[in-house]
């Protein structure tokens, strides 16, 4: 059985932060980047994911439960920002912004522990640490 990510029910940043990246990450210049549908021009030169550049974020590519069950609807698709936001220890480094945004919805932080299938290999054998 395959350890499940953290990640999947958390979306905690997906409601934390805002979500801004250069314009040309979207696919109305690029194949296949994010739905330029589902954002707003912040800046000539950035865009951001439409419902987090307000008080009360929560991105509109965001669907589930915070803390419960969620998921990205445009993972394959989805911004700089959102690849290159590390939850903490999934690369076996802590991440404060992580920590914080989990805090803003009254979850704990993650541990490496978080990380960690817990259904042995082998008999007697603890599990393996995993990256999403």
């Amino acid at each position: 059985m395959a350890p499940t990510n953290p990640c999947l029910s958390c979306g905690a940043c997906c409601a934390h932060f805002r979500a801004s990246f250069y314009w040309a990450e979207a696919d109305d210049a690029t194949p296949d980047g994010v739905p330029v549908e589902l954002t707003e021009q912040l800046t000539p030169q950035l865009r951001v994911m439409k419902g987090t550049n307000q008080p009360g974020p929560r991105c509109c590519a965001l669907l589930g439960d915070i803390g419960n069950t969620v998921r990205c609807t445009i993972h394959p698709r989805r911004s700089s920002v959102c690849r290159e936001f590390v939850p903490s220890w999934e690369d076996g480094q802590h991440n404060p912004r992580c920590d914080s945004a989990r805090a803003r919805w009254n979850l704990p932080p993650l541990t490496p522990e978080d990380w960690i299938d817990p259904t042995p290999t082998i008999p007697g054998e603890p599990g393996v640490i995993v990256a999403a």
